[in-house]
């Protein structure tokens, strides 16, 4: 009886380790990260340098040899512009290689792609279930069509960009005192702060503003801008007559316009800077802060 308990035991043991086995390489299986297979387009272009420094890609950079072997004869063969345009690609490879916390392998397929770099690249992805990193709209397209998936760095550039730039304007709800007495803040629809110059006295109103500048900060995006006042708010000049002509003015009154002590000519003071230049010369002076 002994021996048969024991045999039974090491045959449940055997089908264990068996099924350990199994399910730890499926979860290895899982865990591989899909290649991500690097266009030409993007090498010259080089902002993949950035985002790759900024640990937004996770996967493995697969630069394909035929990728490289067009830099190379774009390097020796193509006009002065294209073939410094080409070097410097073939520079961006060897930082992406030196950065510790980037995967980069050159993916050994050949130097040269004989249906082309284009062509290559996509039978890449479909045979290894990857994705394409590139700026090529053609290319793009394509892939799109083949069902691949595509991480475009134009795509992502124009995310990053400003919903709004310098001189549009919007209407805007004024939710709060700003860090100056004078100022109101307001947010946008993606929670951009927007800081309006002299419009404390308009908060909890809905507003026209027109955006002055915007900052890039560590902690996120901010916008300036001032108000738009609508023609009946604004009261009109009053414009006095002139009694007298200027010539006939200083005639009559010349020790305003002569210095006593001297000959020269009285220089009359500088205009009053303009409240629009107030504020630009205030945002300047916050930035620099």
């Amino acid at each position: 009886m002994e021996i048969i308990l024991i045999i039974l035991l090491l045959i449940l043991l055997a089908e264990v380790t068996y099924l350990v086995s199994v399910n730890t390489k499926k979860l290895s299986h899982k865990k591989e990260v899909k290649p991500i297979f690097v266009d030409t387009s993007v090498l010259i272009d080089g902002r993949i340098i950035a985002v790759a420094q900024s640990g937004f890609i996770s996967g493995k950079l697969s630069i394909p040899r035929s990728v490289i072997g067009e830099l190379q004869f774009l390097a020796d063969n193509a006009d002065n512009e294209k073939r410094a345009r080409a070097r410097h690609g073939l520079d961006v490879v060897s930082e992406l290689q030196a950065m510790p916390n980037v995967k980069v392998e050159i993916f050994q397929d050949g130097s040269k792609a004989e249906e082309g770099v284009d062509e290559r690249l996509l039978k890449l992805a479909k045979k290894y279930q990857g994705s394409i990193c590139t700026i090529d709209y053609n290319l793009n397209k394509v892939a799109v069509v083949e069902n691949i998936e595509v991480l475009n760095v134009n795509d992502l550039a124009m995310s990053l960009r400003m919903a709004y730039l310098p001189g549009e304007k919007m209407m805007l709800e004024l939710t709060q005192k700003g860090q100056d007495t004078h100022q109101a803040i307001g947010h946008l629809t993606d929670g951009t702060m927007v800081v309006v110059e002299h419009a404390s006295a308009r908060i909890g109103q809905t507003v026209e503003i027109e955006f002055i500048r915007s900052l890039q900060t560590a902690a996120g995006k901010m916008m300036f801008a001032k108000l738009i006042e609508s023609a009946k708010n604004i009261p009109p000049k009053n414009q006095t007559p002139r009694s007298k002509k200027p010539e006939q003015h200083q005639k009559n009154h010349p020790n305003r316009y002569q210095n006593k002590n001297s000959n020269r000519t009285y220089q009359p003071k500088s205009k009053p800077v303009s409240s629009e230049q107030e504020m630009v010369n205030l945002i300047n002076k916050q930035q620099k802060n």
